[in-house]
């Protein structure tokens, strides 16, 4: 069967731990790779070069920006959208390939299974699953020009379509990585998002935490089916939550410091 006429794109920066996996799997399926690189130190460029991927360089922009550029470089107007660890199975490879075999797909935007990979025990087909809507036509939809959103929204009259193939992503090393991850992640979200009044960001401050923990613990990521792994999982995920609150509440402090600084002056 033939490779679908699909551009992938993947940012990257210092990720030669997966890279060649992640684009060898998305060359099983897809016509054309894009790699957009904001400044890759280590083999990340070397390796992309022999694997057969175009590289773009470009310093970064932000989470939503940076996907514009891949976006604006994609040779055809399908995109799929990876990160720089999220490995195509040959399962979904070969449901892409089939999606384009008789021409153009019956949906603009299609939803793919986001299977977490750990570094200890068997990937997460059961638990914490997560639906993304990576493969689109960028004609009709686009990612945000933003520096902190790169999820679109799907128009409230388009139909989405939904592939059952797993996405491996192989999201962290260990704790350690994840909680680095997590810290860097709620640092954008605080600057970036819109700023929460404050008697909203203090009353989460004091008292969201153990409702962010339920929620990864029960809710629908239902991490208590990984037992005490999924009960590190859910308090570090619930912690990395909280930092974006915190982070809001040191905005709102400087603030009000600034202002009343300027009061003496």
């Amino acid at each position: 069967m033939p490779l679908a006429p699909v551009t992938c794109y993947i940012r990257t920066k210092n990720e030669e731990r997966m890279i060649g996996r992640v684009i060898d799997a998305a060359k099983q399926a897809v016509e054309d790779v894009v790699i957009v690189d904001s400044g890759s130190t280590d083999e990340t460029l070397k390796i992309a070069a022999a694997q057969g991927a175009r590289v773009i360089h470009q310093p970064w922009l932000g989470n939503g920006k940076q996907k514009r550029i891949g976006e604006d470089a994609a040779q055809y107007d399908w995109v799929l959208d990876l990160d720089a660890d999220e490995v195509v199975s040959p399962e979904l490879a070969a449901e892409l390939q089939a999606l384009f075999a008789h021409g153009e797909p019956s949906h603009s935007v299609y939803q793919l299974n986001l299977v977490t990979v750990p570094p200890i025990g068997e990937p997460w087909h059961k638990v914490a699953v997560a639906g993304r809507r990576k493969l689109y036509n960028r004609t009709i939809i686009r990612v945000p020009d933003h520096a902190a959103w790169d999820q679109f929204d799907v128009p409230r009259d388009m139909k989405i379509g939904r592939l059952k193939g797993a996405l491996y992503h192989h999201s962290f090393r260990d704790f350690e990585q994840f909680m680095g991850k997590l810290n860097r992640i709620s640092t954008v979200r605080a600057h970036e998002s819109k700023l929460k009044p404050f008697w909203v960001v203090a009353m989460r401050v004091m008292f969201a935490p153990p409702f962010y923990f339920m929620k990864h613990m029960f809710g629908s990521r239902e991490h208590w089916k990984l037992g005490l792994y999924g009960w590190a999982i859910a308090g570090m995920s619930a912690h990395g939550r909280w930092l974006r609150d915190i982070k809001m509440l040191e905005i709102h402090l400087k603030r009000r410091q600034d202002k009343n600084e300027q009061r003496r002056r």
